[in-house]
């Protein structure tokens, strides 16, 4: 056997073995997630018989879903047919609506995914320029402006920045949408095929419903986006002095290339892996997190529905929207481990 033909044989070797390392960290986080699922279930201080009957329903009619549900069945026989249900898409129904759980998120979900991803867009396009511009005039005034704006964007409460933003683009200037996703006069008009209404609206030529949907997540979203964008600078900046401290940098600098060069062209490449977590991240943190404004804006997404179930005590939609909360994270990580081998060629 060749020399070439044995280290291209150990390079196919070492790839099955990375892919087969990765599928199995995937399996034991998605049992582990689903075990947390199950056991958050069981220790919730809410007695899942009393949410559906009642607090006024008699002894036998207690005793009666009590053992409907497999309540009185040992601990091990409850979660296995609990992981025999999630095999089989059946993550129980929901008291708030009376439908399948499932239904519903898959309902809800798209405009919360809808609102998360303008808003992590307008966050990465306006935080990664300011974080760079913070790190290249580090302790000038340029930097302590774009990081005072980073901390107040950050720690603001933001369902209390979506009341003023309410109060003074929606009331006072009108240029907002106001609450919901869409004007009460296309209410009517909806017919979603992907679940997301700008795409929806493009796609049909219902640019009068676009422009309404538009006007209605845009300032939702760039609340969100400020909030994100204030972390995604603050990381930027953080990885960029690091980069720009190093000896490359300076051999750059002394070669004669320009700045705009240094900066975009040798330091800010060496930081993309970096970036990508921390967006990947601050995305998920939107989808998982944006339960407030979504209350502000009577938005109907996943965030609302949750706090809608938390409230009424419907255990199998807040254990339905837990997995999907554990769910999205660990696609983000096999996106973004997958994002990886793009950017830094020595993860191959």
């Amino acid at each position: 056997m060749s020399e070439v033909t044995l280290r291209r044989r150990t390079k196919q070797s070492y790839r099955h073995t990375r892919v087969l390392s990765r599928l199995a960290n995937v399996a034991v986080s998605l049992l582990g997630l689903l075990t947390l699922t199950f056991v958050i279930g069981r220790v919730m201080p809410i007695d899942p018989v009393l949410s559906v009957v009642g607090p006024d329903a008699d002894q036998a009619l207690y005793h009666q879903v009590f053992v409907q549900l497999g309540l009185d069945k040992p601990v091990w026989v409850q979660y296995l047919r609990y992981l025999s249900d999630l095999l089989h898409g059946n993550l129980g129904r929901a008291l708030l609506t009376g439908r399948p759980v499932i239904e519903d998120i898959v309902r809800v979900f798209p405009a919360t995914v809808e609102l998360a991803t303008v808003a992590i867009v307008l966050g990465t396009l306006a935080g990664v320029p300011l974080g760079v511009a913070a790190a290249t005039h580090r302790g000038r005034a340029t930097d302590n402006v774009i990081r005072l704006f980073s901390l107040l964007g950050y720690s603001t409460p933001i369902f209390w920045v979506g009341m003023l933003g309410l109060l003074f683009f929606y009331q006072k200037l009108g240029w907002s949408g106001g609450v919901g996703r869409v004007g009460l006069a296309f209410e009517a008009d909806l017919k979603p095929l992907t679940g997301f209404l700008l795409l929806d609206s493009a796609l049909e030529d219902k640019w009068a419903l676009f422009r309404s949907a538009f006007s209605h997540i845009a300032l939702p979203a760039c609340i969100l986006g400020l909030h994100s964008m204030a972390y995604i600078s603050r990381m930027t900046r953080s990885f960029m002095l690091n980069q720009l401290s190093q000896e490359y940098i300076l051999t750059a600098r002394v070669k004669g290339l320009s700045e705009r060069s240094v900066i975009w062209r040798h330091a800010f490449p060496n930081i993309m892996v970096q970036l990508l977590t921390i967006v990947a991240l601050a995305y998920g943190s939107l989808l998982e997190g944006a339960v407030l404004i979504e209350s502000v804006f009577a938005w109907p997404g996943f965030g609302q529905y949750l706090t809608s179930s938390l409230l009424l005590g419907d255990m199998n939609a807040v254990m339905g929207c837990v997995l999907i909360v554990g769910l999205v994270f660990i696609t983000l990580n096999l996106v973004t481990d997958a994002l990886y081998r793009v950017f830094d060629p020595r993860t191959h």
